[in-house]
């Protein structure tokens, strides 16, 4: 495996942070040309970094340019599951609304929802509470 020159390094640190920040710019570089599923060391796209941190308008950008909205990272953690832990209800919308697998990874969806009391989202998830 060759080293990543630094500037790339820089660079991908910076996209990266603006998925975590929201920052709509960054629909503008994948617009340009950036991979919508870019992930990072640990396996995270950016999408996973905008619902993790409870970024709705960013999510839903990513979403609109074909960001994979199931991908899981390197720990087997969704979006919709991340979204659900840190109790980012808008991230959830979106996620839900665009159709994210409640099942898969692990923990999935659903069991992040009844782990942490989340009864209001079973229906949603397509589950009898």
């Amino acid at each position: 495996m060759t080293d990543i020159p630094q500037d790339v390094q820089e660079l991908a640190t910076q996209l990266f942070d603006m998925a975590r920040k929201g920052h709509q710019d960054l629909l503008e570089i994948i617009d340009q040309g950036l991979n919508v599923d870019l992930m990072n060391q640990e396996g995270n796209t950016l999408l996973m970094l905008a619902a993790y941190n409870g970024q709705p308008t960013l999510v839903r950008g990513l979403i609109e340019r074909g960001a994979d909205i199931n991908k899981l990272n390197d720990r087997a953690q969704s979006p919709l599951a991340g979204a659900i832990f840190k109790k980012e209800n808008e991230v959830v919308d979106v996620l839900i609304d665009a159709g994210a697998d409640p099942t898969i990874g692990h923990p999935t969806a659903v069991d992040c929802a009844r782990m942490f009391g989340r009864d209001d989202l079973l229906g949603r998830l397509g589950v009898e509470e």
